[in-house]
C-alpha cells in the first residue's frame, strides 16, 4: 500500500475517533463512526488473499448494520424530544436500539459472532487495531449514554459476554481467534464496570488496551498463528518468551499480574452494591478463560515441538523486537501495586 494513502488512512481513523469523543451531537457521531468504519476496509484489505476480503465484507455489513440502527434511534429521538443532542435520550424505542447497534459493534455478546471470523481473516497488526482502537469510539458512545440505558440489561449483556467469551474460547487453536473470544469476555467485565463506576471502567479500557497490545506484539514478533506455534518462540528471544508468558498470565487476571487488577476493583464495587450471586457468577465466569490463557502460557514455556517449525531455522535469523515491548511488557506486569493511585485518579 502507498505510505501516502497508509498515513491517511490511519489520520481518518485516528481523527473520526477523537470526533466521536468529542462530539454530543447524534449526527456528527454517526458521521464520525461511518468514517472509522470507511478507513478501517482498506487497512483490512491491504493483504490480497480471499479471507482478508470476507473479513472485510462481514465488518462492513456488521458496522453499516449498526450506524443505521443508531441513525435511526437518534431520528426517533429527535422527533420525541426536537433536538438531536446525546445526552438527552428518553425514548425507549431509540435507546433500546442504541443498544443493540453499541452491542454490535463492541462485538458483545449474542452479536459477538462476527468477531472471531473478522480477526482470523486478518494479520495481527490489523487485528490489534480492530481489538483496541476501533473499540474506543463504541465505548464513548457507550460512556455518554450509559446513564439512559437499563442497568440490568447492561449487567445480563456482561454476564453473558464474559461467559460465552470464555466457554468459546476453551476449543480454539488459532491464536487470533483466542484473542477474539478473550476480547468478548473482556468486554462483558468493562460494560460491568461502566454500569457501576465510569471512572472504574475508564481504569479497566486501560488495562486491556495495554495487555492486547503487549499480546498481539508478542504473537506478531513470534509469527504464532496457532497453539503449535507457541512452542516455537524459543527460537526468538528468552525475553520475548517470557513477555509472552507473564502477558497471557496477566490476561488470565493472575494476581499479582495487572490483569488481576480490575477484576479484583470490579467484584469489590458488586459486593459493596449487594449483588452477591451476579459477583458468584461473574467471578465463576473467568475460570474457563484461565483454563485456556494456561494452556496457551504452558505451551509457550513448558513445551519442546516435536517437530520442527514451517519457517526454517528461525534461530539463524536476526530477531527483530518492537521498542513497544519493553514498556507495554511492563505495564502489564507490575502495575498492580499501584491500584490505589489509579483507581483514585482516574
Amino acid at each position: 500500500m502507498n505510505p501516502l494513502i497508509w498515513t491517511t488512512l490511519i489520520i481518518s481513523l485516528t481523527t473520526s475517533t477523537i470526533i466521536v469523543m468529542m462530539s454530543h451531537q447524534w449526527l456528527l457521531t454517526w458521521l464520525s463512526l461511518e468514517l472509522n468504519t470507511l478507513s478501517i476496509l482498506p487497512i483490512i484489505m491491504r493483504s490480497n488473499h480471499p479471507r482478508t476480503t470476507e473479513a472485510a465484507t462481514k465488518y462492513f455489513l456488521i458496522q453499516t448494520t449498526a450506524a443505521a440502527l443508531i441513525l435511526m434511534a437518534s431520528t426517533m429521538n429527535a422527533l420525541q424530544t426536537g433536538h438531536w443532542t446525546i445526552m438527552q435520550s428518553t425514548s425507549p424505542l431509540s435507546t433500546t436500539a442504541i443498544t443493540v447497534a453499541v452491542m454490535m459493534k463492541l462485538a458483545i455478546a449474542p452479536a459477538h459472532l462476527w468477531y472471531p471470523e473478522v480477526l482470523q481473516g486478518t494479520t495481527m497488526t490489523t487485528a490489534l487495531i480492530i481489538s483496541t482502537w476501533q473499540k474506543i469510539a463504541p465505548l464513548t458512545l457507550l460512556y455518554l449514554l450509559i446513564n439512559h440505558l437499563s442497568t440490568n440489561t447492561m449487567l445480563l449483556l456482561g454476564l453473558t459476554s464474559a461467559l460465552i467469551g470464555g466457554w468459546t474460547g476453551l476449543n480454539q487453536t488459532q491464536t487470533r481467534k483466542i484473542m477474539a473470544f478473550s476480547s468478548i469476555s473482556h468486554m462483558g467485565w468493562m460494560i460491568t464496570a461502566l454500569c457501576l463506576n465510569p471512572s472504574l471502567a475508564t481504569l479497566t479500557m486501560i488495562t486491556y488496551l495495554i495487555m492486547t497490545t503487549t499480546m498481539f506484539i508478542s504473537l506478531a514478533m513470534s509469527s504464532s498463528k496457532t497453539l503449535l506455534d507457541l512452542g516455537t518462540s524459543w527460537t526468538h528471544s528468552p525475553i520475548l518468551l517470557t513477555t509472552t508468558m507473564l502477558t497471557l498470565l496477566s490476561l488470565a487476571g493472575l494476581p499479582p499480574l495487572t490483569g488481576f487488577m480490575p477484576k479484583l476493583l470490579i467484584l469489590k464495587e458488586l459486593m459493596t452494591m449487594k449483588l452477591l450471586v451476579f459477583s458468584t457468577m461473574l467471578a465463576l465466569t473467568a475460570l474457563p478463560n484461565l483454563a485456556f490463557y494456561t494452556r496457551m502460557a504452558y505451551l509457550t514455556t513448558l513445551t519442546t515441538p516435536p517437530n520442527t517449525t514451517n519457517s526454517e531455522y528461525k534461530w539463524r535469523f536476526k530477531t527483530t523486537t518492537s521498542l513497544l515491548i519493553p514498556t507495554s511488557a511492563l505495564l502489564t506486569t507490575l502495575t498492580m501495586p499501584m491500584t490505589p493511585l489509579l483507581y483514585l485518579t482516574t
